[in-house]
Order: structure tokens, then sequence, then C-alpha cells
């Protein structure tokens, strides 16, 4: 993570209770806590290791400071407190429906049920559309993720139809994915 960058090259964003912002050292801890949480990663293949945890906060780190946007580091405004990452993603992993920007979001079990994966993607979102002036944004999740389906409905995006996850091998868990997209001008902002 390189601290010589500033937030002046980055889109920061703050809502009315969060801050998406550039991530720091002391992001690791609380991110790899969340990451090998089984409840946060009941819809992945399996909670990820301390090491595939800082792997996947250096790459969005190194990722936003690149890019000015990406998938920033989510804490709460009243506490400073870490809760995850919410933001944008170019996925590395190849989907039929590429090439995409992907909305989404990971929060800590504790804060879950207050609407902050919402309020966050709904940020990302309208830097999405508004500065980068995507043309559409896609998420995606497994059919029995319904809390985040219920967070792509939310934000208004539609059901596209299902895929197979690259990723994951014939047979295994989650395999199935469902698309949603939105487009800018169905963005209600």
């Amino acid at each position: 993570m390189d601290s010589s960058r500033t937030m002046a090259e980055t889109i920061g964003i703050e809502t009315e209770r969060l801050r998406l912002r550039l991530w720091s050292i002391s992001d690791l801890e609380p991110f790899a806590a969340l990451n090998a949480d089984p409840r946060v990663m009941e819809f992945f293949p399996r909670p990820l290791s301390r090491e595939e945890s800082d792997a996947m906060a250096d790459l969005c780190a190194r990722f936003l400071e690149a890019n000015g946007w990406g998938v920033w580091a989510l804490e709460r405004r009243d506490t400073a407190e870490f809760i995850g990452f919410a933001g944008l993603n170019i996925p590395a992993t190849p989907h039929p429906f590429q090439p995409c920007v992907e909305v989404g979001w990971r929060l800590a079990f504790a804060q879950w049920g207050r609407g902050f994966a919402t309020e966050a993607a709904r940020a990302a979102l309208s830097v999405g559309f508004e500065r980068l002036e995507l043309t559409e944004i896609v998420s995606f999740a497994a059919p029995s993720n319904l809390r985040s389906l219920r967070v792509m409905e939310h934000l208004g995006l539609r059901e596209s139809g299902l895929f197979l996850h690259a990723d994951r091998p014939e047979g295994t868990p989650f395999r199935e994915q469902v698309l949603y997209r939105l487009r800018r001008e169905d963005w209600k902002g």
C-alpha cells in the first residue's frame, strides 16, 4: 500500500454514515477477521487465510491507487471503525458477460442489517455512472444469497439470468450465480 499517494488523486466518498477511502495497514487485521468468519464467507468456496486476505487487500489498494476508483476500504463515520469494503471492480475471472464493471461489498458480520451495504454500494454506483460515465454496472451472487440479492434489488439492479462462475469447479457449492445489471439510463441516483 503506497502511502505517498493522496486522497486528492483518488475519488473519496462520504455518505451520511460511511466513508469509502484508501486502504491502510491498520485495515489488514480486521479485514482478515471478517474474511475468516464463516458467516461472512458463507457463499464463497471457503474463508480466506490471513495471507489470502492480505493479498486481496493489497490488490484492492493497488487498483484503487492506480485508477482513482475501485474497491474502497469502508469505515463508519461515527466511530472511524473499519467494517469491510465496497466499490467497483473489473472481475479477473472470465465471465460470459464481460467486459464489465461490477459493484460489490463485504462487511463484518456485526455490521449486517443496518443498511450499510446498500448505502456504500449506492455511493459506488454514483461514482460509476456519474463520474466514470459507465454505461452498465453488474453484480452477481449465489441464488441462495438472499441478503445480497435484496441489496441488488434495493439498488435498482435487475435480474438478468444465471451463469456458472468460472472460478468454481463443477460440483462445488455456489458455482451457479445470478447476474444482475443496471444501465446508466435506469440509474435513479
